[in-house]
């Protein structure tokens, strides 16, 4: 009797267990293949605070990149945010999606996990920007037609 009564109490301790990580840990998502950032294409970025980034590619494409930790030096001395692709991420081309594996990480910073990736508006975008820590050198305007 002793031993089922074990068994059931064993069981019922690492049920509880994995519901309370479940509940702590946030879901995560990934974007649509054709919505991630191409990192050969980012041509403006922005460090936020020390989770948090955004980034343009082209004139149209903005995201905002959420990070797991805090990266303290990310982006200090205008060194450009260097995104680290997850094995998946190498084998179908050079995007970043929100998937696990992949990080961020500047000159003489070791690199961070990313939690998220999302597309934002122009209107966000500028938001994020007036209130960020580091820009980029450069930055690229969409271009208005006549």
């Amino acid at each position: 009797m002793k031993p089922i009564i074990s068994v059931l109490l064993a069981f019922t301790l690492a049920t509880s267990a994995e519901s309370v990580l479940a509940q702590s840990s946030p879901a995560r998502t990934s974007l649509a293949y054709g919505d991630c950032i191409r990192v050969d294409q980012i041509n403006e970025w922005h460090i936020v605070d020390a989770r948090t980034v955004v980034v343009r590619t082209g004139p149209y494409q903005r995201y905002l990149v959420n990070l797991q930790a805090e990266c303290q030096r990310l982006g200090i001395g205008n060194q450009a945010p260097i995104f680290v692709l997850s094995p998946a991420d190498k084998a179908v081309g050079n995007r970043i999606c929100g998937s696990i594996g992949e990080k961020v990480r500047s000159r003489n910073q070791p690199p961070c996990a990313i939690q998220s990736v999302s597309l934002i508006s122009e209107d966000q975008f500028n938001s994020y920007r007036t209130k960020a820590k580091y820009h980029s050198v450069r930055t690229q305007q969409p271009s208005k037609t006549p």
